[in-house]
């Protein structure tokens, strides 16, 4: 059932788009024209009969359906989906586009309210199909091969079996929802994007306000840097507030559903096993030294620096010449890549720009960070970006479009099988991202130009697998800690200053205020443990390309096949045509390598 909203998963202007171009704002009305529309009172109508009359019809009754009678239950129950997440998507995305705006945070409060209160009734479902045995279930799928296509959504429900609580338990945790997780995840999402951020005597947000942590002056960056931490400072007792009570939320569910890790819920949610994740984290850490420590070691020489501080992280390089991008060079750029991969591929990507599927400029209010949201299986999916025109924005661009081909793609396997684990969610992203950088690093003229790409390109896998595993430690340290107590605002900075440390390495020195830094991370405020994700997304495709660079014609159609199976597969089944497997730990140190040989080009530069 849809109750939330997209949320913001990585990383104003509309209009002349400040020297950007025209810069797109999102068309929403292939969802509904307005909130006032009669098309949501009459969906909400449905909803509200809907979900009734199928508790009414269902409830106790599951066990005794036939194949036939389940087949028809299971087609109800998507539609359900349907409808109520065609309501909270649109209302979800009218919210990130301004979180400042009253009547958005209003509409989308009551949409929620409402479709939780109808939607209790059908706690049952799930309940009830994981006391069937699993005998009966497996000739249930022998007898209807339409039913046999849903065999991986009862699975994945049936995996929850050993955690789940009786009926009533389970129904007052779904009707609470709404003021807990949801409420504090709105208070965090209308905080950030109200703070404002004071840099060399001018008000910035916190879009804007990051944006200078990648700026050539190195003063510049510098003031950024004591701006975010002199507010995040003044917030931070709020955020303490966030997330210890997120955590402890989080921990009496877990204590009741006998879960035995905090990372369990989200494992079995990714449809991963533990040990496999356990290999990535311990493969990015084992790697910290010839990764992240070797290359900015590297990097601290090429700026003239004996010790580099935390605004010189992601500084351009002295060779780069400072860049704007302008969003129709953007889109060229992009677009360009994905064809050359596949005429379908770009072909998929382009009513994306044509037809109001990306709300591009930086906005007041507007959400911080970028997303691609797939909305309902009837639809298409919507991208939020907040582009300022830096050459990073644009991989931002190719990423965010890759999970809307992927989304575009998994739709034709409906409601519930559409949906991706986020380990495989990446995926097309990470690949997206990767077309991107080979195009542009052919295309190089100079060896300065090559450096700076491979550079940029090295920076940003860092981020993604390095940077995402130290916070993926400092949430399961975060989490194990909260279990013994309260956690002061002192004690959460302690935890994230352990981490960064260990994974930026010695080359680094951390300013006063840099310990509150976690504060502003939306992924462990809306998902956590979310964070693996992106190194597992960028190891498995670093692997999936480099099979492609040795394959055949025949590797876009097998892509093509493994994007279009949504959640309907296993990561084992999906990667085994391209003789790829998650579960060998060699598997990781194959991705890691990658980056280690790009670190090993950019030192052989310097002889």
């Amino acid at each position: 059932m849809r109750l939330t909203p997209p949320r913001p998963v990585f990383d104003a202007n509309a209009g002349s788009g400040g020297g950007l171009g025209d810069l797109p704002e999102w068309d929403l009305t292939d969802l509904y024209a307005a909130p006032d529309t009669p098309e949501i009172a009459r969906d909400m109508g449905w909803l509200e009969t809907e979900c009734a009359r199928f508790a009414a019809e269902f409830e106790g009754k599951l066990a005794a359906l036939d194949a036939d009678g389940w087949l028809d239950c299971v087609h109800r129950y998507e539609a359900i989906n349907r409808v109520s997440g065609r309501i909270m998507s649109f209302a979800g995305l009218r919210y990130y586009q301004n979180t400042m705006d009253a009547e958005r945070a209003k509409f989308l409060s009551d949409c929620q309210d409402r479709i939780t209160t109808f939607s209790t009734p059908l706690v049952f479902f799930t309940l009830e199909i994981n006391r069937i045995e699993d005998g009966k279930l497996d000739a249930l799928f022998a007898a209807n091969a339409g039913l046999a296509r849903y065999k991986p959504v009862f699975d994945r429900l049936r995996a929850m079996r050993p955690h789940q609580l009786s009926d009533e338990l389970e129904k007052f945790l779904h009707d609470q929802s709404v003021v807990g997780a949801s409420a504090w995840n709105k208070l965090f999402d209308e905080t950030i994007a109200a703070l404002e951020f004071e840099v060399d005597g001018e008000t910035f947000g916190i879009e804007g306000t990051l944006n200078f942590l990648t700026d050539p002056d190195r003063d510049k960056r510098e003031a950024a840097a004591h701006a975010l931490a002199e507010v995040f400072g003044a917030n931070v007792k709020l955020f303490a507030r966030v997330h210890n009570t997120l955590a402890k939320e989080k921990e009496v569910e877990d204590r009741w559903r006998k879960m035995p890790t905090p990372q369990t819920g989200r494992h079995l949610a990714n449809d991963v096993e533990p040990e496999v994740v356990e290999a990535l984290r311990n493969a990015v850490v084992a790697a910290y030294p010839k990764l992240s420590h070797r290359y900015y070691a590297l990097k601290a020489r090429w700026l003239g620096l004996d010790k580099l501080q935390v605004w010189d992280r992601n500084a351009p390089l002295p060779t780069e010449e400072p860049k704007t991008v302008d969003w129709d060079t953007a889109k060229a750029t992009v677009m360009e890549a994905y064809a050359d991969f596949s005429p379908k591929m770009a072909e998929i990507a382009e009513p994306f720009f044509e037809r109001g599927w990306i709300d591009a400029g930086v906005k007041p209010g507007k959400a911080p960070g970028a997303f691609a949201h797939p909305t309902v299986t009837d639809v298409h999916p919507y991208v939020m970006l907040n582009y300022l025109g830096k050459p990073r924005d644009v991989m931002t661009l190719a990423h965010e479009l890759g999970h809307g081909v992927h989304q575009v793609l998994a739709a034709d396997q409906g409601e519930l099988l559409s949906s991706t684990p986020l380990t495989l969610a990446e995926t097309a992203s990470v690949f997206g991202e990767m077309l991107t950088f080979r195009k542009l690093l052919a295309a190089a003229d100079t060896p300065a130009q090559k450096k700076t790409l491979l550079a940029g390109k090295v920076e940003d896998m860092i981020n993604t697998v390095v940077r995402q595993i130290a916070f993926y430690d400092f949430e399961c340290k975060l989490h194990a800690a909260r279990r013994g107590g309260e956690l002061t605002p002192e004690d959460i900075n302690e935890i994230w200053m352990s981490v960064q440390g260990e994974s930026l390495g010695p080359v680094f020195e951390f300013m006063p205020g840099y310990e509150t830094f976690w504060a502003y991370i939306p992924h462990f405020v809306h998902s956590p443990f979310y964070v693996y994700a992106y190194a597992f997304g960028d190891g498995l495709v670093n692997a999936l390309y480099a099979v492609y660079e040795e394959s055949g014609a025949d590797f876009q159609e097998k892509y093509f096949d493994m994007l279009r199976a949504g959640g309907s597969k296993h990561h084992k089944e999906l990667l085994a045509p391209f003789g790829l497997d998650a579960s060998d730990p060699a598997f990781w140190d194959k991705g890691l390598s990658m980056i280690e040989g790009m670190i090993d080009e950019l030192e052989a530069m310097e002889d």
